[in-house]
């Protein structure tokens, strides 16, 4: 005769994901020697452990922004808003921009209509491959700005 078997318990419902915190962690560019730090919420200053620079934290609710110098392609980080960021380490001083500052020419070769960053010497086609000049007298009448 075959034995009775217990009703299996119900299971408990399935608690939503929720991704892990980083436990209130931020991070900076370390002011001596470049290196990404991380440090808890709440620090005024990180003390980095590869070359000891005290790096001053920003106050909080600060935007912060990254560009890539030209001088010497280090990674910069600066406070969102600045118009210029000098290089610590090679001095050059970076035109800093919005991400969505653009501008606009038409191609000197076939008239597609170009986007570029805002601040380039230069625009090469997609299209056809030529190179046109947009410097500030080049083709100012052709350059449309735009913060889309």
């Amino acid at each position: 005769m075959p034995v009775p078997l217990a009703p299996y318990p119900t299971p408990p419902p399935p608690v939503p994901f929720t991704p892990p915190s980083n436990g209130g962690q931020s991070q900076l560019v370390c002011s001596g020697c470049r290196n990404l730090l991380l440090y808890p919420a709440g620090a005024t200053s990180v003390c980095c452990a590869v070359c000891n620079a005290v790096t001053p934290v920003p106050p909080p609710g600060t935007e912060m922004a990254q560009l890539v110098c030209a001088g010497c392609h280090t990674l910069l980080m600066y406070i969102r808003g600045a118009t210029s960021v000098q290089c610590s380490c090679c001095h050059t001083i970076n035109l800093a921009l919005e991400a969505n500052q653009v501008a606009h020419v038409n191609c000197g070769n076939c008239r597609m209509l170009l986007m570029y960053q805002y601040g380039a010497r230069s625009v090469k086609c997609a299209v056809c491959n030529f190179v046109t000049s947009v410097g500030t007298a080049a083709s100012a009448p052709e350059q449309k700005f735009s913060n889309s």
